[in-house]
């Protein structure tokens, strides 16, 4: 078991709340040992968690995902029914999560949730696809649109080259990744400020359209279903273009033991976070038809860009700066909620207990944030992204409706279980019901990357069996483990936390 150490961890001291009296541990210390606390503190406040929710689901997707969803759809009233129906769905999701979060008082999102319903074994296999792909195929996608905005408006007549692109999008994972492993509230903090700046490029490009509107530019609206592409090929991957531009709505459910109140704060967040996002995403749409004609969108590698120059002039210039940073929020949110799920898992024994450790000054999850840096690294530099939105999506999407199944179950398997916050019972039927036939259809309409996505998924079981099940390991092995961590924890100035609650 990843969890249990046989070299001792902490001396003595006192790690409490605020306070970091004591001192790490020796690697030759023989002195006896007392274990004290280190938590992460509930600094969620609603503001805080509206701004992780709308910070985190506005990011690259509005600005990439419409030429997905259009090149799928194959109209223009196709495209934008997907565009509404996919924040309805995603508002389900996001409501089934508030029933979870409330219900569930633990951090650590699609994972914790599939622990509690189903066991130890659907878990690991969830944060084991999370760790090796989800989250860097998710980052570094996210991250590479970051890149390629910040370096716009110094490449206005050429194109921007690919090694440039990479380097600063590596400079702002590892920029995004300090900040999150310093403070817990500078991160918060930025996230509210980069959430604005999201809001005003939302409108910068809303408020334009809306003009055009009323000047009675209408052109690329009429025969709006024309050319309509219904197969069952094509509109999975619509789906999964639009449910990616909005993914994000569950990152609160991540960070639940840092919410303030979280009875009422974690539904009031995603509530209001939901309607916002959903409205907000349907009017920039509209507005790019305003301008934009279908053929410019698909041939287009940045819309927002595109739209901007054809109706702002020199202000255009702006457009891509606004961009970069709403995709920073992104990334800073994402590494933020995605660390609580590896802390957690870590916690509860499905990953090394190095991760489970806080700094004793800074009350960060120090090792559960830096984990994701070389994997990241690695997928940006080795990997064609281009078809990597459907490949996570794959995994993404079909333990999201694994775990909002499991809200199913728990309404028979625990019915006296305290739940502040419910939905209607066909609302978790519904979603779970669309993302697993989602995920199943994807087998067909995309079945290279798909299906490296199940295969990678399937690994997780032979893992969970060699490296949680099994408990005879040798002790040569386990002395090098604990002597890894060991070491890393005097390196990191990390110590373990018990705080949380265990399953």
């Amino acid at each position: 078991m990843f969890r249990k150490p046989a070299v001792p961890t902490i001396t003595n001291g006192s790690y409490v709340q605020g306070q970091s009296n004591g001192r790490l541990p020796s690697m030759d210390s023989k002195e006896p040992v007392r274990e004290e606390k280190v938590v992460l503190k509930k600094k969620v406040t609603l503001l805080r968690g509206i701004s992780i929710i709308i910070g985190t689901i506005i990011g690259a997707g509005i600005f990439i995902s419409p030429k997905g969803i259009l090149e799928n759809t194959g109209s223009v009233g196709m495209s934008l029914v997907v565009w509404t129906v996919c924040g309805i769905l995603s508002l389900f999701g996001a409501l089934c999560y508030a029933e979870l979060g409330t219900c569930i008082k633990k951090s650590g999102g699609h994972y914790t949730y599939i622990l509690e319903a189903f066991g130890p074994l659907p878990a690991f296999v969830r944060v084991w696809v999370e760790l090796l792909i989800i989250r860097p195929a998710a980052t570094a996608v996210i991250s590479l649109a970051f890149g390629r905005h910040i370096l716009e408006p110094l490449f206005m007549q050429c194109e921007i080259p690919d090694l440039a692109i990479k380097f600063i999008t590596a400079v702002g994972i590892t920029v995004v990744m300090v900040l999150n492993s310093m403070s817990v509230s500078w991160s918060a903090r930025l996230q509210i400020f980069l959430t604005f700046c999201k809001l005003v490029a939302i409108l910068i490009i809303i408020v334009p359209g809306v003009m055009q509107l009323i000047k009675g530019e209408i052109q690329h609206f009429k025969k709006a279903f024309e050319g309509t592409n219904t197969s069952v090929m094509g509109l999975p991957l619509a789906f999964y273009s639009g449910m990616y531009a909005y993914s994000g709505w569950f990152y609160l459910n991540f960070v639940t033991e840092e919410v303030e109140n979280p009875e009422k704060n974690i539904p009031l967040a995603i509530g209001i976070s939901m309607v916002t996002v959903t409205v907000g995403y349907v009017l920039t749409n509209i507005a790019y038809f305003t301008t934009i004609s279908p053929e410019e969108l698909l041939s287009s590698n940045a819309v927002a860009v595109t739209f901007a120059e054809q109706l702002m002039g020199r202000f255009s210039l702006a457009v891509p700066i606004f961009v970069a940073l709403s995709c920073f929020g992104s990334m800073n949110g994402g590494i933020f909620a995605v660390s609580r799920m590896f802390y957690v898992a870590s916690r509860e024994g499905h990953l090394p207990e190095i991760l489970s450790m806080i700094h004793v000054r800074k009350h960060t999850p120090l090792p559960a944030v830096i984990v994701l840096h070389p994997l990241t690294m690695i997928m940006l530099f080795t990997s064609e992204l281009e078809d990597l939105l459907n490949f996570l999506s794959f995994a993404r999407w079909l333990f999201i409706g694994l775990a909002v199944a499991g809200l199913i179950y728990l309404r028979y398997k625990r019915p006296d279980m305290p739940r502040p916050f419910k939905v209607p019972l066909f609302i978790p039927a519904l979603f779970s019901f669309t993302c697993l036939f989602m995920a199943a259809l994807s087998l067909g309409s995309d079945p290279l990357n798909t299906g490296i996505g199940f295969v990678i998924t399937l690994t997780g079981v032979p893992a969970y069996y060699l490296f949680i099940v099994w408990d005879k390991k040798p002790k040569w092995f386990r002395k090098i483990v604990d002597r890894i961590t060991l070491t890393l924890q005097i390196i990191l100035e990390v110590v373990p936390a018990e705080d949380g609650q265990k399953s």
